[in-house]
């Protein structure tokens, strides 16, 4: 039995910097739906993990915050991809590193910057040529 990288023993890996105790984590396990024939009618393989983000105390208030606006207080992810309880649990657990992970991700400002010579130029061109392609399509006049 090896265990995944995102999780080992007591915590489960987020990201570098944070890490979430398997104690603050609620699971429940029901019966998979979809074909299997007698092993998905007598096997609870289905799992889904809980993660009450607003009573952890895993990350700093702010990310706390972050985390409840993009996911809400608390996050329910599931799997049943699989026949084994043992591997759903697994990708159930990816799964809530991945959310978490994501929702914690901050992307940078975007900083607004003018267009260069070169593109005002390429744009005045491009446009001149449009509209000689456009004149061309008239009928011309009866003067000519």
């Amino acid at each position: 039995m090896t265990t995944p990288p995102e999780h080992s023993g007591e915590t489960l890996r987020v990201n570098r910097y944070r890490a979430i105790p398997l104690a603050e984590l609620e699971w429940s396990f029901t019966a998979s739906g979809g074909p299997g024939g007698q092993h998905a009618n007598t096997s609870n393989t289905r799992a889904e993990v809980r993660f009450d983000i607003a009573s952890s105390g895993a990350f700093p208030p702010h990310e706390r915050d972050r985390l409840i606006e993009r996911l809400g207080p608390i996050v329910r992810v599931a799997a049943s991809d699989e026949r084994s309880q043992y591997r759903n649990r697994e990708l159930a657990l990816e799964r809530l590193a991945k959310r978490i992970a994501d929702a914690l991700r901050v992307d940078p400002p975007r900083v607004a910057t003018r267009p260069t010579r070169g593109s005002k130029e390429r744009r005045l061109v491009d446009k001149r040529l449009r509209s000689e392609t456009k004149a061309a399509r008239q009928r011309p006049n009866r003067d000519d």
